[in-house]
């Protein structure tokens, strides 16, 4: 039988509960209203004497919360970094890290619990149902969402338990200590590194292939040939940390074809000498194009004129390649005249 056979008189009464949900279920209202269980009151409800000790029990958590920021900050400052702790059954490991794990999970720890014990304990917990709502909410739903957050903000007792209030603020506030002191490990400011390299005055160009002085004659017209500074090698300490900035190309253009006068006196016969470092992220260029005199990036395809000072003709780098000074010594290698005459790489807010 439908509902459109069942008599209007003989249907239940639909109650005025979510959805039109009715009481007892059946056939044409399939969906009844279970209702909510018989409130029950917690101790802290009807006694105040164990909602003070909730209370203190909250902020004891909060304070244990700033003593572990404070732990984490002097761990971080006083504890060597190569001094290491037995740990059964992990074994020996940094007692920094240790130190810095225990006292910012603690820290993190005692927030998140004091604050889940504050709801649990001391915080309304009376169970209301309510109507769903159009997406778009009415101005009364919005007035009552206002009331509703002022009834629960009354309700927290935050103003009324200060204990409370002041320890979970000054946890609160301590706690993003931890994140300020961690900013020391990006290392120690560069100050002028960034603005020089291993070149400097009589440094001789050494072939990065064969690991020899270069000769004029080793550069041939629409070669490009990398180079490095006399004494760096491979081997020692920095190698890698010195060559990202001291990284040099060559490339022999025809003296009539170099259309920047600054770059044709720096040269020398015709060779130029640029930074290998491309302005824009730092990726080596390797690539080179005769006819033009193009030099290529091959991560972003930023393009310079290396017979017009190295300038930026595509691509997303924002300046020039620098320009090394170099000349020919007596004994007919050649040399750097000085450090390239402005920072290589990337450009930094400092820069210019």
């Amino acid at each position: 039988m439908s509902s459109q056979d069942i008599p209007e008189e003989n249907l239940p009464a639909e109650q005025d509960t979510p959805h039109g949900a009715v009481k007892v279920a059946d056939e044409a209202h399939p969906f009844a209203d279970p209702g909510l269980p018989p409130h029950e009151h917690r101790i802290q409800d009807i006694d105040e004497r164990a909602a003070k000790r909730s209370e203190r029990t909250v902020a004891l958590l909060f304070t244990v919360s700033m003593l572990a920021t404070i732990g984490f900050i002097a761990s971080y400052v006083t504890i060597p970094v190569d001094r290491s702790v037995y740990i059964f059954p992990i074994g020996h490991i940094s007692a920094l890290n240790f130190a810095l794990g225990m006292t910012l999970g603690l820290a993190l720890f005692c927030i998140g619990a004091g604050a889940v014990h504050w709801a649990r304990t001391l915080m309304s917990d009376h169970e209301i149902a309510d109507e769903r709502h159009p997406i778009e909410a009415p101005p009364e739903v919005k007035a009552k969402v206002l009331d509703d957050f002022r009834q629960g903000a009354k309700e927290s007792a935050l103003g009324r338990r200060k204990l409370i209030r002041n320890t979970m603020f000054g946890a609160l506030a301590l706690f993003p200590l931890s994140g300020v002191v961690l900013l020391r490990d990006l290392g120690p400011l560069p100050g002028t590194k960034l603005r020089h390299t291993m070149w400097s005055k009589g440094k001789l160009l050494v072939n990065m292939n064969t690991n020899e002085p270069l000769r004029p004659s080793d550069i041939i017209v629409g070669s490009l040939t990398f180079a490095k500074p006399e004494g760096l090698e491979e081997h020692d300490h920095g190698f890698q940390t010195e060559i990202a900035k001291a990284a040099l190309m060559l490339v022999r253009i025809q003296p009539d074809d170099i259309k920047d006068k600054r770059s044709l006196e720096w040269s020398h016969e015709g060779i130029l000498a640029y930074s290998k470092i491309c302005t824009h992220v730092g990726c080596p260029i390797s690539l080179y194009e005769q006819q033009t005199h193009h030099a290529l990036c091959p991560c972003h395809q930023s393009t310079f004129d290396l017979a017009d000072g190295a300038r930026v003709i595509f691509g997303p780098a924002g300046h020039a390649l620098p320009q090394l000074r170099i000349d020919v010594n007596e004994d007919g290698y050649l040399e750097a005249l000085g450090d390239f005459d402005e920072p290589v790489g990337p450009a930094f807010w400092e820069r210019g």
